[in-house]
């Protein structure tokens, strides 16, 4: 049985393997998962909180579902009372929700980001800083930014702790570090 390939990082004072995993047959990522790893989570956040300053927006967004823990972290850690979460899916508790459509690299084809009106009612007129655990296409940052937009909120920032690929090169986010895309063999492109 061949190893499976990994990338090493080191990423807020932290060294951790990703592994390369396939997206399609030209392209693999490093996959960066923060979901059961506490100690890379609080140290993300606390780093990236570093790189927007508090005074500059009321409240946090992040989509479902990689980006919730370092959302929540992040919230907690500015001590922050309320952050949102876009779902991937309407919920039974989610008064007369908008939406909008989604594509992202992870996601096979389209679908969509919804957030409750009662949310959206605490965002019109505040300065929303977005937040996800890793850009590459920008797709959920834009469907993001579209939620806020219909909500009548102001993006008033992009922050990520990793940037992947050509995001890297996008001057309208900030990240902690960036990482390559990889060909079939796990070579970076």
């Amino acid at each position: 049985m061949e190893k499976a390939k990994k990338y090493t990082i080191n990423i807020a004072g932290l060294k951790r393997d990703l592994p390369i995993c396939k997206v399609t047959d030209d392209l693999y990522i490093a996959a960066f998962i923060c979901f059961g790893d506490a100690e890379i989570t609080e140290a993300c956040a606390r780093e990236m909180l570093k790189l927007v300053p508090r005074e500059d927006y009321d409240y946090l967004l992040t989509a479902e579902a990689k980006g919730i823990p370092l959302g929540h972290e992040m919230a907690r850690q500015a001590g922050m009372k309320k952050h949102f979460v876009a779902r991937k899916s309407v919920k039974n508790y989610m008064p007369d929700p908008i939406s909008v459509d989604d594509e992202s690299i992870t996601t096979n084809g389209l679908q969509k980001l919804y957030l409750g009106g009662d949310d959206a009612a605490l965002i019109k007129g505040k300065r929303i800083l977005l937040v996800d655990d890793v850009i590459s296409t920008g797709g959920s940052l834009r469907a993001m930014e579209a939620l806020v937009k219909i909500a009548g909120g102001t993006v008033a920032g992009k922050i990520a702790a990793l940037a992947e690929g050509d995001a890297a090169k996008r001057d309208d986010i900030k990240f902690l570090e960036q990482i390559p895309l990889f060909d079939a063999d796990g070579n970076p492109k």
